[in-house]
């Protein structure tokens, strides 16, 4: 995936747990791990700006595009696009 994610990165430099972050954040620890093994398919902008705010960085901190393929569309993106034109 083209994104990557850092979330790691700065928990390392605040020397904070994944337990403690989710707790601070207000997510699972299960959900904080789907975000910084980079399987989300999708983050709010509240989780974003509330992640920013405990660990104090910038978006651009937590999340980096690199560039590599595209994923193959899931049958609703094929679907979707497929009647948009």
């Amino acid at each position: 995936m083209p994104i990557a994610v850092d979330i790691d990165v700065m928990m390392a430099r605040r020397k904070m747990s994944v337990g403690d972050l989710a707790d601070r954040v207000g997510i699972t620890p299960a959900n904080l791990a789907v975000l910084k093994n980079g399987r989300a398919k999708a983050v709010r902008f509240t989780t974003l700006a509330a992640l920013c705010e405990v660990l104090e960085c910038q978006p651009g901190d937590l999340l980096r595009w690199e560039p590599g393929p595209e994923p193959e569309p899931d049958a609703e993106s094929a679907a979707a696009t497929a009647t948009d034109g």
